[in-house]
């Protein structure tokens, strides 16, 4: 698929409006996607109301996507939906607990992915949020999430306002492995990031940012240690607050 050689993210949107009918469309191909079981252990929030969509922009660090994208959709590790319907069908769910928190966060994401693929093949254009497992609190209390369903992952959606640059990517060789996992000596280390650190861009962020390294723009500015511990603990309560902590 050329869509997918040529993909881009896209951070700002013409006002078109996403027509419900594609949109459903293509979500509902997405939940093809391999899921463990077949339980579908995965729901979607589609938000289109201007005024959700500032409330939702906080917990995303105020990302201006989030209000200027025509949707923006939540996609929620789901075991509520399954383990009602054990019990209304005299079965004992248990799955209040870490793993099948991580099998149907798996779940979601698989479908996230396959709904971006298809999204941008149909013509759209997506972001990806990571902030949604930085601050899953407040957007459960938005969305009204009952437990049992934690938000794993944000794509904002609409028509493309901008073609920006593609992003760089690493060599194939310093990702796969053959067979066995071979573990990267120092000079390997050197080739898989040669071309990242040589790009002018790149070395115009280390220069802004008074860094030494790129890799430092990394550590010490944008996912330091202190606010990764800090997001850790954050979803350690999450989950428990919502059930997974058995």
């Amino acid at each position: 698929m050329e869509s997918i050689k040529n993909r881009r993210t896209i951070r700002k949107y013409k006002q078109d409006d996403v027509p419900a009918a594609l949109l459903n469309e293509l979500l509902e191909e997405s939940f093809r996607a391999s899921t463990m079981g077949n339980m579908q252990l995965y729901s979607v929030v589609v938000t289109r109301n201007a005024e959700m969509k500032s409330r939702l922009a906080p917990a995303h660090f105020n990302q201006p996507m989030v209000t200027s994208a025509p949707v923006v959709l939540t996609f929620c590790a789901d075991f509520n939906r399954f383990s009602k319907w054990c019990e209304q069908r005299k079965a004992v769910p248990g799955y209040n607990n870490f793993i099948s928190f991580l099998n149907a966060a798996t779940d979601a994401l698989l479908v996230t992915q396959n709904f971006c693929t298809l999204a941008e093949e149909a013509g759209l254009g997506i972001c990806y949020l990571g902030t949604t497992i930085y601050n899953p609190d407040q957007i459960i209390d938005l969305l009204e999430l009952p437990e049992l369903v934690v938000p794993v992952a944000t794509i904002t959606v609409g028509y493309p306002d901008e073609c920006p640059e593609q992003p760089d990517r690493l060599p194939v060789q310093g990702i796969i492995h053959e067979e066995k996992y071979q573990d990267y000596t120092p000079s390997m280390i050197d080739q898989i990031y040669a071309y990242k650190e040589a790009l002018p861009e790149n070395k115009h962020f280390v220069e802004i940012n008074h860094t030494e390294t790129l890799a430092q723009i990394f550590t010490d500015i944008r996912y330091k240690k202190a606010d990764n511990e800090f997001m850790s603990e954050g979803l350690k309560k999450v989950l428990k607050r919502q059930g997974f902590d058995k």
